[in-house]
């Protein structure tokens, strides 16, 4: 029957429950009388009662198999609670898998027990992991900037990294995953790391693993108790299954496969860690951020501060000592940190006393775009607890820079999964076995030669980019920089040439592009935000479109992402074809230009303007537009980050056979500008090179 939900829709989202496209939903809205109604939403963006829509969905035959799930979401988004949503969806993932709601679990609304009945249900018609897993990622998607979730490549990662290096059982030649093994994430979040850990072990061979999570988040702790229950559910599919019903916890796999437990609860594990007596053989945490109140009062006289009490600016230092102790010997320890903990003044002090200690074992850096926040190059530091009573043996610390090295081997504009893997695997087992040849942007350091007033541990500062045996091609650079300067001098010589007007160009007319859109001699058309979930990192392939955004501009590059064709036409997405002036329409990232590359996906906050070639020249157009007074003047507001109004930008009022002449000097312009870049680049490559060149000794100041 259809639902009486009366929850409002967006098309975009009718579309999805269809499994259709935008522009399908448009259609039937124009062609079917019968169609709902809008009941509130903008003409632009209209909504509609996610009741309606299901019933006219049903009754015209047009609610495919993917409709199920879509159709549950929205409920779950209006409860309009981020907590009360996530335990929904945590409640229906337990009562999928048979569990019982745990004496202490917060009590539901009526509207989020009614809709945790609907997904229990549907997910025995369609699959309980998959329809949990579906609203766990909408729900993840939806909370982005409030929940940092450890991306499953990196997940994976994380895992390899930690089982690599840890040291074979005693006794025991079967390799590092063998026997049993105790994964612990402290700050679990939806339990990302601890997943990647199950399958990590299971595929090193492990008869038994033991996951133990912690997050003090209620709604991320329920979540991963319940993606943890389907973990250890799946594990031992070849046998049967048990479920222990306790609170917070998963149950273990049987006979014919991997046996896997899981305890994950809620709480603070740097002020009371409920798995204070856990000896884990691996530590993996992706921990919070810049936290100043992390406990640094209560916890001063801790004794996890083996290596000296963390400065309250310092709380991932906290968080390093914490895997540290609860790691038993022999133990590794992963984590991914912020930059800034490998060279802050404050943290030199616990930094040596973890290098002297032999406890530090490596620190990675990775290309940005890894995890959020996505502009930094995050690391990851590899620690291992000693075997024994004493220090542990000193093989230097490994420092490698994979953000250097993607630099070459990374796809364009994104991250190259397969080829940072393979680097930092090669990196650490090389480390490991003590060989002397890393790879390149890898160094064995040791840790006297780290023990300065700094103690900087930034992998960049250490290693250099560039190998040792490469060549330097500055015939090749001054070529280019000389061909640069030429092209700089003609475009200059032609703007020398222009003339001040006779009256200071105050009497010219202007319009707006407003007035010469509702004139004909141009259209306009915005961006769009793309849908979660549908952009791709990496080299768009025959059936994809780069997608180029306001961040993107930001960063001085081109687009750092693509979309299928299928996601752009079905949802109607603005694509720029050659020709097209393109705008930013925000004063940080102002800018107008004559499109010339391929088809190309605009994001939000820009703008494409097609003109009427017949009365308009976009090299005219795009020249007016992008006059930096102009943006300022068709500011929303004062700041920095305010947003453009396009239609009121100005345009001189001029015949097009004059147009052509004002365009010729635009493209001069814009040549200029280019080449001016080109030199920039070249001068600051040239600089480095030589300066790199003189002090390493590769080339000579003569005699």
């Amino acid at each position: 029957m259809p639902s009486t939900r009366s929850v409002p829709v967006t098309l975009a989202e009718i579309a999805r429950i269809a499994g259709v496209g935008r522009a399908a939903v448009s259609n039937w809205r124009r062609r079917h009388d019968t169609f709902p109604a809008r009941i509130g939403g903008t003409d632009a963006s209209p909504q509609f009662s996610l009741a309606e829509i299901e019933r006219w969905l049903r009754e015209n035959d047009k609610l495919k198999e993917i409709g199920g799930r879509e159709l549950l979401w929205p409920g779950l988004e209006a409860l309009g609670s981020r907590d009360e949503t996530g335990l929904a969806i945590a409640e229906a993932g337990r009562r999928m898998l048979g569990g019982q709601t745990p004496a202490s679990a917060a009590p539901l609304s009526e509207r989020a027990g009614e809709l945790v009945d609907e997904a229990v249900a549907l997910g025995r018609r369609e699959g309980a992991r998959e329809v949990f897993e579906f609203l766990l990622q909408r729900w993840l998607d939806a909370h982005v900037r409030q929940i940092s979730a450890s991306p499953r490549p990196l997940a994976d990662l994380m895992a390899e990294v930690a089982l690599a290096a840890r040291p074979s059982p005693a006794g025991d030649g079967a390799g590092a995953g063998a026997g049993e093994a105790t994964v612990l994430d402290p700050a679990c979040g939806a339990g990302h790391l601890l997943d990647a850990a199950a399958r990590a072990e299971a595929g090193a061979g492990a008869a038994r693993v033991t996951l133990l999570g912690c997050d003090s988040d209620p709604a991320l702790a329920a979540l991963a108790a319940a993606r943890l229950a389907f973990v250890t559910d799946e594990a031992g599919a070849a046998g049967k299954t048990g479920r222990t019903g306790k609170a917070g916890k998963a149950g273990k796999a049987g006979a014919g496969g991997v046996r896997v437990t899981a305890d994950v609860r809620e709480g603070d594990s740097l002020r009371a860690d409920p798995h204070e007596r856990a000896a884990a053989d691996v530590v993996l945490c992706n921990p919070p951020f810049n936290e100043r109140d992390w406990g640094y009062e209560e916890l001063s006289t801790d004794r996890r501060w083996v290596h000296g009490l963390p400065p309250r600016t310092e709380s991932e230092l906290a968080w390093v000592q914490h895997a540290l102790a609860r790691l038993r010997p022999g133990g590794t320890a992963v984590l991914l940190l912020p930059p800034a903990v490998a060279s802050r003044r404050a943290g030199r002090r616990i930094r040596g006393a973890l290098l002297r200690a032999g406890l530090l074992r490596a620190v990675i850096a990775l290309p940005p775009g890894c995890a959020q926040p996505h502009s930094v190059s995050l690391h990851l530091w590899l620690l291992r607890a000693p075997e024994g009573a004493g220090p542990a043996e000193d093989n230097g610390v490994l420092l490698a820079d994979a953000a250097a090295s993607q630099r070459a081997a990374s796809r364009e504009g994104g991250v190259d999964w397969d080829a940072l893997g393979e680097f930092v695997r090669t990196a650490v087992r090389a480390y490991d076995s003590g060989a002397a040849e890393l790879p390149d942007c890898a160094r064995r350091m040791a840790v006297i030669e780290l023990l300065d007033d700094e103690v900087d541990l930034t992998p960049g500062r250490h290693v250099s980019p560039a190998p040792g045996g490469d060549e330097l091609d500055l015939a090749g650079a001054w070529s280019g920089f000389g061909e640069a300067l030429d092209g700089l001098r003609a475009a200059g010589r032609a703007l020398s040439a222009l003339e001040t007007a006779g009256d200071g160009g105050g009497s010219q007319p202007r319009t707006t592009v407003g007035d010469l859109a509702r004139a004909g001699a141009l259209t306009l058309r915005g961006g769009q935000q793309p849908p979660d979930g549908t952009v791709r990192g990496g080299e768009a392939g025959e059936d994809g479109l780069p997608l180029l955004t306001v961040p993107d501009l930001l960063q001085g590059g081109g687009p750092t992402g693509w979309l299928h064709t299928s996601d752009v036409s079905d949802r109607g997405m603005l694509v720029a074809r050659p020709g097209d002036v393109v705008v930013a329409g925000v004063i940080r990232a102002f800018a107008a230009w004559v499109h010339q590359g391929p088809p190309t996906v605009l994001g939000a906050q820009l703008y494409a303007l097609r003109v009427d070639p017949e009365k308009m020249d976009a090299w005219f157009l795009a020249g007016c537009l992008r006059a930096p007074s102009n943006g300022r003047q068709a500011g929303t507001h004062a700041s920095s980050a305010s947003r453009v109004d396009v239609r009121r930008l100005q345009v001189l009022q001029l015949p097009l056979a004059e147009q052509s002449r004002y365009s010729e000097a635009f493209r001069r312009l814009t040549e200029f500008e280019e080449y001016r870049g080109r030199l920039d680049e070249l001068a600051s490559r040239l600089s480095r090179d030589i300066s790199d060149g003189l002090a390493t000794g590769r080339l000579s100041a003569g005699s």
